[in-house]
């Protein structure tokens, strides 16, 4: 089936752009971009129609990575209905996020190093998607991070880029350490890194009612997973993450980095099934995540920003779901959200392209009627987000809460809860930017074809992509796992929702005036929230300034400066130097001092040599 070819195609891409699109031209560049993501899409077509109904997983060994000892680690892929449904996701909503590029990324500098990296970024993604073993997997793992390094330092002469690019690659490497500590801890165990190995070997084992060895393993790489998709407290680096091009916020939220950190965990499931205690804080975290992000939503006026905390509350919510045993739920969110958040993020690009960059939400109002295909596509992408029926998002989201409600009913009434906070803050975006009175600076306009064409097809996904019956298709992967539906939560969770929305429409359409009393009258609270529970400024006190004076004084100051510099560098050349003063007195040029050195070298061996022989 030569599974090889669908991870070949973006690389052939990346390294085209990358060593020739300079010289090619911005033509040759977009053909070889769109066309190598594009074979890979058809190709994955063509690998899920020859395995189709995929009943049993494919896997193919391509060759032995690592063999040391007991531990072998093959480059090997695998199909199946998991990593089936992240192939069409990563490579086709991939390519529609790279046809827009094109058209936003038009006037850019750099064109050709753009998309190389976009490129580079779904080879990594769809290896990560493929792997059959976790080191393989780690790769996939760190090469998405590497080009979201690459890629949100983009405008890499902006010091605010830089900053949210470094501060993107350290956050995450975080997560990754506890990453590399549950891979070790899995060797020192079952002695093997294959997931099809491992699971044989958690079947056999009984499950843990405490903490155990399992529980270990599992809550080691969700700490990875919390890094990877910005759960707390690691979601810090996600919506600095804006500062890179709009494309990239889209590809980055919907169709690669932070759903890697969900898939995992839904690729060892057969982990977190045997450990409870990991799969109750894989929930806690995910829980609190959602809300607490939403909470931010509510008081950001940076278009992208907005969307930023709803992806970290959203995949809070596919935290929820994987936590308490909805795993099918939690892939089909995944899923849908990539459709309706890459139609947000493209959605606010087009405003922003069609405002000559203006992203302040208090800069826009009433662009309906001068972007119309940009308003009502992100209508889709508010209506799904929010839960509304028949919307992509309502069957997922409803799908997680109904499992929470039977898992636990607090848990259900706090995700209800945020879904209203979604449903208002995601409209509450839309009202300012689409209705009222322009207050902008710059002539509003339409985005061209190769940018608008794609909110449509993602506003199609997001209106029909929840009637894909994805629980249903997955429940051969995870069939002792019961998908709970219950009408009740769905119907009170859909109130939340439309309620959020009246209330959006209120404050900032009906009576705007009551937004501005609202936001007096929270006074020190809406501050707080605003400046987003000063966290990032907690970090920097508590952890980034220590950091920052231990390497200034100790290892600066100290190690480099006092010990290397001044003992080693500097203290070898000063030493060199005096013995070489010293030594060229020698070098007199006068042959009677010469003698001289002669004659008393040769006493001193000779001297030397008498008292050596006295001793035996």
């Amino acid at each position: 089936m030569n599974l090889w070819l669908i991870l070949l195609f973006p690389l052939i891409g990346f390294v085209l752009n990358g060593l020739f699109g300079k010289r090619l031209g911005k033509a040759a560049v977009t053909f070889f971009a769109i066309g190598s993501v594009t074979l890979s899409f058809f190709y994955v077509l063509y690998v899920l129609s020859r395995l189709w109904p995929l009943n049993t997983a494919y896997s193919e060994h391509s060759f032995t990575w690592i063999q040391s000892g007991f531990l072998q680690v093959g480059f090997d892929l695998l199909v199946d209905r998991l990593s089936a449904v992240m192939l069409l996701i990563v490579t086709g909503v991939g390519l529609v996020i790279h046809i827009y590029a094109v058209g936003y990324m038009a006037e850019e500098d750099g064109y050709y190093r753009f998309f190389s990296f976009f490129n580079l970024f779904l080879f990594f993604m769809l290896i990560l998607v493929l792997s059959s073993n976790l080191l393989l997997l780690f790769v996939g793992w760190e090469g998405v991070g590497l080009c979201s390094y690459l890629l949100v330092g983009y405008y890499f002469g902006e010091n605010w880029a830089t900053n949210a690019a470094n501060k993107a690659f350290i956050v995450n490497r975080i997560g990754d350490f506890g990453f590399m500590l549950g891979m070790l801890l899995t060797v020192v165990v079952f002695k093997t890194l294959d997931f099809g190995k491992i699971a044989a070997a958690v079947g056999t084992m009984p499950v843990e009612p405490t903490v155990g060895v399992i529980t270990a393993i599992a809550l080691l790489l969700f700490v990875g997973a919390t890094g990877k998709s910005a759960q707390f407290p690691l979601y810090v680096w996600l919506p600095d993450a804006m500062a890179g091009p709009t494309p990239v916020s889209a590809l980055i939220h919907a169709a690669t980095m932070v759903t890697a950190g969900v898939y995992m965990v839904a690729r060892t499931s057969f982990l977190y099934s045997h450990a409870p205690l990991a799969m109750n804080v894989v929930a806690i975290i995910g829980l609190f995540t959602a809300i607490f992000a939403a909470s931010i939503g509510i008081t950001q006026n940076d278009i992208k920003k907005v969307f930023a905390y709803s992806t970290v509350s959203q995949l809070g919510y596919m935290f929820l779901g994987l936590g308490v045993g909805a795993y099918s739920a939690g892939i089909f969110h995944v899923m849908t959200h990539a459709f309706f958040k890459a139609l947000l993020f493209l959605g606010a690009g087009s405003v922003i392209h069609g405002l000559s960059g203006e992203q302040d939400l208090r800069h826009m109002g009433g662009l309906r009627k001068a972007m119309p295909i940009t308003c009502w596509t992100l209508l889709f992408a508010c209506l799904a987000i929010s839960g509304i029926p028949p919307f992509a998002g309502f069957f997922s989201k409803d799908a997680i809460l109904s499992a929470a409600y039977a898992h636990a009913p607090w848990m259900f009434w706090i995700g209800a809860i945020t879904a209203g906070m979604t449903a208002f803050y995601v409209f509450r975006a839309w009202f300012l930017a689409f209705f009222g009175t322009y207050r902008g600076h710059h002539h509003a306009h339409e985005s061209p074809l190769l940018m608008t064409l794609p909110l449509v097809v993602l506003a199609a996904l997001s209106a029909g992509g929840g009637f894909i019956n994805i629980p249903g298709f997955l429940s051969q992967a995870y069939p002792s796992l019961a998908e709970h539906e219950n009408r009740t939560p769905m119907i009170i969770s859909v109130i939340f929702g439309v309620a959020g929305v009246a209330l959006a429409w209120l404050l900032y359409i009906a009576r705007p005036v009551l937004a501005d009393a609202w936001q007096h009258a929270a006074g020190p609270l809406y501050t707080l929230v605003e400046n987003k529970y000063y966290v990032d400024e907690i970090y920097g006190a508590l952890i980034v300034k220590p950091l920052e004076g231990i390497s200034s004084l100790v290892l600066w100051r100290g190690v480099d400066e006092g010990l290397i510099d001044t003992a080693f560098v500097s203290g070898l050349a000063r030493g060199a130097r005096g013995w070489g003063g010293l030594l060229r007195q020698l070098q007199s040029g006068r042959i009677r001092n010469y003698a001289t050195w002669v004659l008393a070298g040769s006493l001193l061996v000779i001297f030397v040599l008498g008292v050596v022989g006295g001793g035996r």
